[in-house]
């Protein structure tokens, strides 16, 4: 059975920071497409339209999807916009599902509403649809810098530095795994990867 992966990138990247995930992901024998989107001019919604058309000409008996922090919500809209999908299953690194703190805290300036633009629409600040008929599995960093942590007391502990590991819990997050991590590290670190892929394989970690 042929088994694709698609990966989401998160808000202000390109994609291009998950590439040491998608070589390990290749060594496991996935094919491994990324998806890229302008997250700061694209709603959520708006890029899961993009990727929705995508992943039709995608191949593979089995589509897997792997999302970074905001792509999370992205994959959340997919599925409210076309729910019928080819067998897979979701893997989530640091998406904040139920809001980021430090996002909101940057939309209570006309500078940082700007800087986040349209990752602020049923995204960032949460309200992406719940997940219906599959479930997510989510693996949150609890350790590092970021925007969060130069805010003291902004993030409840245990926290990746940007996103709070409570931001990452959601009823459709069915499987979730703390690692000693940071948010971007969760992109690079191969112990991260090596989770993805066993829940890609099982549904567990």
């Amino acid at each position: 059975m042929r088994a694709t992966v698609v990966t989401v990138h998160g808000w202000h990247m390109t994609g291009l920071e998950m590439l040491p995930l998608r070589r390990r992901l290749r060594q496991a024998g996935y094919e491994v497409h990324a998806f890229r989107y302008a997250s700061r001019r694209e709603t959520p919604e708006q890029a899961a339209r993009r990727l929705a058309a995508v992943l039709e000409e995608v191949p593979g008996d089995v589509v897997h999807l792997v999302a970074h922090s905001l792509g999370g919500a992205v994959v959340r809209h997919l599925f409210a916009i076309a729910p019928v999908q080819r067998p897979g299953r979701i893997v989530m690194l640091g998406s904040p599902l139920a809001g980021s703190r430090a996002a909101a805290r940057m939309a209570g300036s006309g500078i940082g509403r700007r800087w986040l633009g349209a990752a602020m629409d049923r995204g960032l600040l949460g309200g992406s649809p719940l997940l219906q008929g599959r479930g997510i599995g989510m693996i949150a960093g609890n350790r590092g810098l970021g925007l969060g942590s130069l805010l003291p007391g902004l993030l409840p502990r245990p926290h990746d530095g940007t996103v709070a590991v409570q931001e990452t819990q959601a009823p459709d997050v069915t499987r979730h795994l703390q690692v000693p991590y940071g948010h971007f590290r969760l992109v690079f670190s191969r112990r991260v990867a090596d989770a993805v892929i066993r829940f890609l394989q099982s549904g567990e970690f």
